[in-house]
C-alpha cells in the first residue's frame, strides 16, 4: 500500500512575507502566530510578514519563525481537508522540531520557546567559536572526507549525492573549499549563517539545550519521526531527548532518511512549511516519487483538485 511522508524544512528556508496569505485567509493561522507572538512576548508574526530580512535571518529569530509558518501551513493544510495521516515524519535539522509538532510529541508553544533558545545558543556557540558552513556542489562523499581529515572540518549535511555541506572554522571551511574545488567540485557556496552548525563547535549548547528539554513533556509520538542523526524512527520521549541534542553537533543524515521512507513504502512526500527546500533534494534522490509543497493558500488548494 502507498504511504505518505511529511517533511518539514530548516534553517535557511526563510523569507520576508512567509505565512502572511495563511495569516489573511485562515483563522486556524492567525492563532498559530498569535500562540507564537504570545508564547515568545516578541512581534514574530510582524517578523516573518514584514522583515526586517537581516533580522529575520539571524538565528534566534528563523528557527521559531519558521517553525511557526510550518505548523500555519499543517493547521490550514488540515482545515482544507487534506488528510493528516502520515506514515512517517521527518524534518531537516530545526525542521525535527516541527515534525514533533506534527506527531503530537510536544506542544507547539514549547516547540516555538524551545527552538527560540536554540537558535539563541547556536547564536551565541557561533560566537564563542567562530565558524560557518559551505555547500559543496559536485563532490563525492568519499573524497570530501579526505578534506575535512586534511583540514579539520566536519560533514554537517549530507543532503542528497553531490550535494554535501561542511561546517568548521573559518580557516577550516576556507582551506576546504580551495581543497574541495582543486579536487573536482564543481562549485562550493558559502552559506549565510552565524555558525558551524552540525559540527563539534557547537558542543557549547548541550549543557543550555539539555536543561531547556528537560523542562518541557514530551510524548509518545503518534507518528514515527526518522532521526536526523541515525535516519532511523523514533518512537519513544527517550529517543526524542537523546536526538534533538544529539543532532547539534552531529551531521544531518537527509539522504539517508529518505532512502528508508522509500524502503519503508513511502511513495508520496509532502514538504510543509516556507521554502522548496527539501523538495528539490527529495526529487535528486530518487525521481520515482511524488513530492509536492505546500507553504501558502494556492498551494493547499492546488493539492486538493
Amino acid at each position: 500500500m502507498s504511504k505518505t511522508a511529511f517533511v518539514f524544512p530548516g534553517q535557511g528556508s526563510q523569507t520576508v512575507g512567509m505565512g502572511y496569505t495563511l495569516y489573511q485567509s485562515s483563522r486556524q493561522a492567525r492563532e498559530v502566530f498569535e500562540e507564537a507572538d504570545s508564547a515568545l512576548q516578541i512581534p514574530l508574526s510582524r517578523l516573518c510578514f514584514e522583515g526586517p530580512e537581516e533580522e529575520l535571518r539571524e538565528t534566534i529569530n528563523a528557527q521559531p519563525a519558521i517553525l511557526t509558518t510550518s505548523v500555519a501551513c499543517l493547521r490550514v493544510a488540515a482545515d482544507f481537508g487534506i488528510p493528516l495521516e502520515p506514515a512517517l515524519v521527518a524534518g531537516h535539522s530545526l525542521g525535527e522540531y516541527t515534525a514533533l509538532v506534527a506527531s503530537n510529541t510536544i506542544e507547539f508553544t514549547d516547540a516555538v520557546r524551545l527552538v527560540r533558545e536554540r537558535g539563541r545558543l547556536m547564536q551565541e556557540a557561533g560566537k564563542t567559536k567562530p565558524g560557518g558552513m559551505a555547500a559543496i556542489i559536485g563532490l563525492d562523499e568519499i573524497s570530501l572526507e579526505a578534506v575535512c581529515l586534511e583540514t579539520g572540518a566536519e560533514i554537517a549535511n549530507f543532503n542528497c549525492s553531490g550535494q554535501i555541506v561542511i561546517s568548521g572554522t573559518r580557516e577550516a571551511l576556507a582551506r576546504s573549499m580551495d581543497l574541495a574545488k582543486a579536487r573536482g567540485a564543481k562549485r562550493v557556496v558559502p552559506l549565510q549563517v552565524s555558525g558551524a552548525f552540525h559540527s563539534t563547535l557547537m558542543q557549547p549548547t548541550i549543557e543550555g539545550m539539555s536543561l531547556a528539554i528537560s523542562r518541557i513533556d514530551l510524548h509518545l509520538p503518534e507518528i514515527p519521526i526518522v532521526a536526523n542523526s541515525t535516519a532511523q524512527p523514533m518512537t519513544s520521549a527517550d529517543e526524542v531527548k537523546e536526538e534533538l541534542i544529539q543532532q547539534l553537533c552531529h551531521c544531518v543524515q537527509w539522504q539517508p532518511s529518505v532512502e528508508y521512507m522509500v524502503e519503508a513504502g513511502v511513495s508520496t512526500f509532502i514538504e510543509i512549511g516556507p521554502g522548496q527546500v527539501l523538495t528539490g533534494l527529495i526529487r535528486r534522490i530518487n525521481d520515482k516519487v511524488q513530492v509536492h509543497n505546500i507553504n501558502d493558500i494556492e498551494s493547499i488548494k492546488s493539492l486538493i483538485l
